[in-house]
């Protein structure tokens, strides 16, 4: 049997720990084979990101036609789309192709504190892309700034934070808990037709986190096609990650925040 084609619409990252260079590592661990659509050319490193070139929207729009009439697609991950145009035109191919098993990452805010998602871009999201979503992956101020409103700060307020995204149209939302304090990372699964289901991991001490939403959002995008439901292919992914975490100090990669490790598994 071939592999699953897995497609990453999503930014570069020239430093390798995030975007489309973190997506393709994470669909290679999982099996599958990963394409890509780059909506934004970035220069950033470990320590920042000092620029954006979105990529118009016209064009991310034939890049989109020209690989969905030719390839069989099984799961596409969607990440940084920077403007309102590309956002619109990323949620028309999606429908237009009706592609499978699409999981988004509202990438928003770099770790860094840079925007990657222009204020006016955020209606775009809610309104045009998110009810093509099988699956939304928001951390806690992705979530805050989509509801518009503040940072959920416990458990309870999560869960209804997730609720309330279904609102906008996802079959699904994974709300996740790395911003709030404490030994474990909680994560929160949200699904129209069943009951929430809470994923928990053992916090890792590394400063290397660069990437771990990218990462994490491919790697359910590139699971859902193999297994035998959502919570199955989440908690893969998340145990995935938490690996990739502890060997991350094994990277060197700058000076900064570094990536997580993704062959973890592989590399001796």
């Amino acid at each position: 049997m071939s592999a699953y084609n897995i497609v990453s619409v999503a930014g570069s990252d020239p430093s390798g720990g995030a975007g489309i260079q973190a997506d393709l590592k994470a669909f290679s661990a999982h099996g599958t084979f990963g394409m890509t659509v780059v909506t934004a050319l970035t220069a950033q490193s470990t320590r920042g990101v000092a620029g954006v070139h979105p990529i118009p929207a016209e064009f991310v729009t034939r890049q989109m036609d020209t690989l969905f009439s030719d390839a069989t697609v099984h799961a596409v991950k969607v990440g940084m789309l920077g403007t309102a145009e590309v956002t619109v035109a990323v949620a028309e191919a999606i429908g237009r192709h009706e592609l499978p098993h699409v999981v988004v990452d509202p990438v928003m805010v770099a770790k860094s504190g840079d925007r990657l998602l222009e204020s006016s871009a955020v209606e775009a999201l809610r309104t045009r892309l998110l009810p093509r979503a099988d699956l939304l992956t928001p951390n806690l101020p992705e979530a805050a700034d989509l509801l518009d409103e503040p940072e959920a700060t416990d458990l309870a307020t999560m869960r209804d934070q997730a609720r309330r995204l279904l609102e906008f149209g996802p079959r699904r939302v994974l709300i996740k808990g790395g911003h709030l304090p404490g030994g474990e990372s909680v994560d929160i699964l949200v699904s129209r037709d069943a009951d929430p289901v809470e994923f928990r991991a053992r916090r890792v001490p590394t400063r290397n986190t660069h990437g771990t939403g990218c990462t994490l959002s491919s790697s359910i995008a590139a699971l859902l096609p193999q297994r035998p439901d959502a919570a199955s292919a989440v908690g893969d992914a998340k145990a995935y990650l938490t690996e990739a975490l502890r060997h991350a100090d094994g990277i060197d990669a700058g000076g900064g925040q570094g990536p997580v490790h993704h062959f973890h598994a592989w590399w001796k």
